[in-house]
């Protein structure tokens, strides 16, 4: 084999990487257990007799799907220890995800929270139905059920998450005018500031995972979160600062303390007001926000 011969196995895997990363991420939320699961299914396809697999595309899916369900059964025992409130782990993401839509609305953490109330199987049939737009057969194949269990699965999960995600599409506009609002308010300290562009019961969640400061439970209320967030900032002797960053497709603030990363800033943007607050202090979550990971659905 020369320089330029890349063999066959390497060639599929490498083409399709981006969209086996982007299954294993929204089932899992965590982009280190992703990159576990992308290696689980590397070992897996490359003892794979190529001449029996009809569709390579499908077949990698299926492994992905069936290793990050694996690892999904682990991460839930993991999260029940969690110290705090858990949010998915941030992604610093490309200008074409924010383009697409379908792509980023998957990926938003308003909805990456919604697809945590699922079980395990139940988020599989999801992530792969509604966002990949799998077939039910090929599920079936790839969470060991029948394909009329599927599409109960699939029935049920859709309804759980339609009566809990976000009730609109909201532009990249929109949420990046709410997050300059809230940044001058953070900025100056302006109380009312906060209350302008908080709904008055929104959530703020703070995940430290026990190695940042974080708050140990959900804050609600306007008032209850927009006081946190100012003695918050007033707490730091150091210079705090915010800047504007894409972050799993949507507009978001990275916080810094002295120049160093102090936290990610996401917020869910409904009715005109900010109804979720998601603050990643944890410093293992913060590793994929200084460069960008390309996610697909193709």
């Amino acid at each position: 084999m020369d320089d330029h011969t890349t063999d066959p196995a390497t060639e599929a895997f490498v083409a399709h990487r981006n969209l086996l990363f982007t299954v294993a991420y929204e089932m899992l939320g965590s982009a280190a257990d992703a990159e576990d699961v992308l290696q689980e299914t590397w070992l897996r396809w490359v003892d794979a007799d190529l001449d029996e697999v009809r569709d390579r595309r499908a077949y990698l899916v299926r492994i992905t799907t069936r290793q990050a369900l694996n690892r999904l059964r682990t991460l839930t025992r993991r999260k029940e220890a969690y110290v705090g409130p858990w949010l998915p782990e941030p992604l610093l993401t490309t200008p074409d995800v924010a383009e697409n839509v379908e792509l980023a609305e998957s990926v938003s953490m308003a909805l990456m929270l919604v697809l945590e109330t699922l079980s395990p199987t139940e988020r599989a049939v999801f992530v792969l139905r509604e966002v990949f737009d799998v077939g039910y057969d090929e599920i079936a194949a790839a969470v060991d059920k029948s394909p009329a269990a599927v599409r109960q699965i699939a029935h049920r999960a859709r309804r759980h998450v339609d009566a809990r995600r976000p009730r609109e599409a909201v532009s990249e506009r929109r949420t990046r005018a709410a997050l300059e609002s809230f940044q001058h308010a953070l900025t100056t300290g302006d109380l009312q500031g906060f209350l302008d562009v908080l709904s008055p019961d929104v959530v703020m969640l703070s995940d430290g995972g026990g190695l940042r400061q974080a708050a140990p439970r959900p804050i609600t209320g306007a008032l209850k979160v927009a006081r946190f967030v100012i003695g918050g900032a007033r707490r730091h002797q150091a210079t705090l600062t915010s800047e504007f960053t894409m972050v799993n497709g949507s507009p978001a603030l990275v916080l810094r303390v002295d120049g160093e990363i102090d936290g990610v800033v996401a917020i869910r943007f409904e009715d005109d007001r900010i109804t979720g607050l998601y603050y990643v202090r944890n410093p293992e979550k913060l590793t994929r926000v200084d460069s960008e990971t390309p996610l697909t659905l193709r």
